[in-house]
């Protein structure tokens, strides 16, 4: 594994697609810092140089990526949480919140069934 921006990346992979690892950089981001870089994006991160790393990482510097994207996104969602627009109370009360429907399925987000004594299920 080697160590770029503070986060283990795959060896044997090719460039772009061990970038991918990264939070924040996906397969088309880490082919657009390859190319910025000037690294061929057919080698693998355990045949590059101590130069091609020093290129790839000056590049990737340049964007938002882990720690710093991170605490935007959760400053984003708090931001909506306090200003109580309707994406905000979804994420307060910890349901979907792109419109996805809740009588069924949204167990990711709701959790396990809580059955409730004596109540029916009505079948249709």
């Amino acid at each position: 594994m080697a160590r770029f921006l503070g986060v283990d990346i795959p060896n044997n992979k090719k460039v772009p697609y061990s970038l991918d690892s990264i939070y924040g950089i996906g397969i088309s981001l880490g082919k657009t810092i390859c190319e910025k870089a000037g690294v061929d994006q057919e080698k693998r991160v355990s045949e590059l140089s101590e130069k091609e790393l020093a290129a790839l990482r000056e590049v990737a510097i340049k964007y938002k990526i882990e720690g710093d994207l991170k605490r935007e996104v959760n400053q984003n969602i708090k931001f909506l949480m306090e200003i109580g627009c309707y994406r905000g109370i979804r994420h307060r009360k910890n349901l979907p919140v792109r419109g996805q429907r809740t009588r069924t399925n949204a167990r990711t987000r709701k959790g396990p069934r809580k059955t409730i004594a004596n109540k029916k299920v009505e079948t249709k």
